[in-house]
């Protein structure tokens, strides 16, 4: 199996290198990732500068763009052989509910998934993990299988593993996406001249997180696995704003 591993955290990524290695061990894996932080990128694409890649020493590419301009570039130019799967992660902190709109690590598993191939996102549930080789156990596990059972043309696994020893892990739940209350407020701060800027504050706390959602499966110890997909048509709604067009002439 070949595959194509990025992330949005950056090439010197602890997630990164612990899953490159694990993900070794199913085939061969070529790493794409970005020069620094692309956390928050989501699915932006650059087009307005050039794009470069450079190969280092430890056979990682870094490019000078999101995680969505990592994965375009390497199957659409850079690699000789298309990759059989996209890998996202390790991600440091969770992608749950609303956070996948903005992750950069959903986002290089959807690009994998818009060039028609099968992809994975992995999180895990701190931003100062002390247990990623939990997750890197978790994903290959999930590699593993993906050779028995393909994913559907149209879905996406977003993976989030608590952090937590691989003992400790209370199974795998498949999950819906949850929901968070809105953003907390925007911080104001004035730079040394005296002019406005802002933080952009943290997210909201969870809303819609009972059972069934991604929130409560890694509360509750458990690996979450979400089948997410990229067609954002709300189609109960077409009809009946049809009907109202229809009303307008």
């Amino acid at each position: 199996m070949n595959i194509l591993l990025s992330n949005d955290d950056g090439y010197r990524s602890p997630g990164l290198q612990v899953l490159a290695q694990a993900l070794a061990e199913h085939g061969e894996v070529t790493v794409v990732a970005p020069d620094r932080d692309r956390s928050g990128a989501s699915n932006s694409l650059t087009l307005d500068v050039p794009i470069r890649a450079e190969r280092l020493d430890n056979g990682f590419v870094r490019v000078n763009g999101t995680p969505t301009d990592c994965v375009h570039l390497a199957i659409t130019g850079l690699l000789s052989r298309e990759p059989d799967l996209v890998v996202a992660g390790i991600n440091h902190g969770p992608n749950l509910g609303d956070d996948v709109i903005y992750s950069g690590t959903v986002a290089a598993a959807t690009e994998g998934r818009f060039l028609g191939l099968p992809a994975i996102a992995v999180s895990i549930d701190s931003h100062n993990p002390r247990h990623l080789a939990t997750a890197a156990a978790v994903t290959g596990r999930l590699v593993a299988g993906l050779r028995d059972v393909a994913l559907s043309a149209s879905t996406i696994l977003n993976v989030n593993v608590p952090d937590l020893p691989l003992s400790e892990i209370r199974g795998y739940a498949a999950t819906r996406l949850g929901h968070r209350h809105k953003a907390e407020p925007v911080t104001a701060i004035e730079d040394p001249r005296g002019r406005r800027m802002y933080w952009i504050g943290p997210a909201g706390r969870e809303e819609d997180a009972g059972e069934g959602t991604d929130f409560h499966a890694v509360r509750s110890g458990r690996v979450s696995v979400t089948p997410i997909q990229v067609d954002l048509t709300r189609h109960a709604a077409v009809a009946p704003l049809g009907r109202w067009l229809e009303c307008l002439g």
